[in-house]
């Protein structure tokens, strides 16, 4: 049974966290400390009445064959068909992307015109942190990179919101949006919050972001 917080007030986000593996828990506090009500994503059923959905860091592979094996690969694609946001991050960014660098038969949802390359930053013991500069966010975001992703390629309808050393790190498409760091670790919210005004097009408790929500 999916894990379900209070109600939240109206025009507030429900948001759903995919709840396989990776750090989901963290993504649901930070959706929590925003007014979201937060809901774990295990089954199709689980997605009904949601907003958006955050697609966790993990094992990529072994979060496709999951999903595929709970029925949430399709589901997922109907949700997002019907209006429904999509935030990956990190193995997340992976599930999205159209193309994956030298694995094209990995299972993934292929939702998102970007191209990644796995693990392209280095393994786990080549993790690092950098403050980003990111489109919306008043202030500069300490990421954490862990095993993360590389976006060799962006498609001519995605957004840059951020780059790292002249890679691509954090984009938008649509109700898509991609980021190949870890933003829950740290408790900085920003991300999240971007996330459910700017692609969920719902209002978050604290006013983090600067411009035009849409």
């Amino acid at each position: 049974m999916a894990s379900v917080s209070p109600p939240a007030p109206n025009n507030h986000a429900s948001v759903g966290v995919l709840a396989l593996q990776g750090a989901f828990r963290e993504h649901r506090m930070a959706l929590e400390r925003l007014g979201a009500r937060v809901v774990e994503v295990r089954l199709p059923r689980h997605l009904e009445g949601l907003d958006g959905v955050v697609i966790p860091g993990g094992e990529s592979t072994t979060m496709a064959k999951l999903m595929r094996d709970y029925g949430l690969d399709r589901a997922l694609e109907t949700f997002h068909r019907g209006g429904g946001a999509l935030w990956g991050t990190c193995a997340g960014a992976i599930a999205l992307a159209r193309e994956i660098v030298a694995f094209p038969h990995q299972p993934r949802l292929g939702l998102m015109d970007i191209t990644v390359a796995r693990n392209d930053y280095g393994r786990q013991v080549a993790s690092f942190e950098a403050d980003l500069a990111i489109e919306g966010i008043a202030h500069p975001f300490h990421a954490v990179f862990i095993r993360a992703p590389r976006i060799s390629r962006v498609g001519r309808a995605v957004r840059v919101l951020a780059r790292y050393d002249g890679d691509v790190v954090a984009a938008i498409e649509g109700r898509l949006m991609a980021t190949v760091f870890h933003p829950e670790l740290l408790g900085d919210d920003a991300v999240h919050a971007l996330f459910v005004e700017r692609v969920c097009r719902r209002v978050v408790r604290p006013r983090t972001l600067t411009g035009d929500a849409t």
